[in-house]
């Protein structure tokens, strides 16, 4: 999947580095890319990436537990799916 990286945000909380990305759809808002990533962190995921999808819902790849996923949520940040990378 090719991905333009739009915007990188260092985050001082443990100092991880997330990329908001975009496929031609609406940035990732700041304020909501921290949000994800507070989510995702308390249940010991490492963010690498939140992207916008088309259909208004966010694609994180994370990991966790030395592996990588695959995690969508809704506009709500209600986490919809949840998938481990296996490329």
């Amino acid at each position: 999947m090719t991905r333009i990286i739009a915007l990188s945000l260092a985050l001082t909380a443990g100092g991880a580095a997330v990329a908001l990305a975009s496929n031609d759809n609406a940035p990732v808002d700041p304020a909501t890319a921290d949000s994800i990533t507070a989510l995702l962190t308390d249940q010991g995921y490492q963010v690498a990436e939140i992207e916008m999808e088309g259909n208004g819902m966010f694609e994180v790849e994370a990991t966790k537990d030395g592996k990588t996923w695959e995690i969508e949520l809704d506009a709500d940040l209600n986490i919809v799916e949840t998938e481990a990378d296996d490329d």
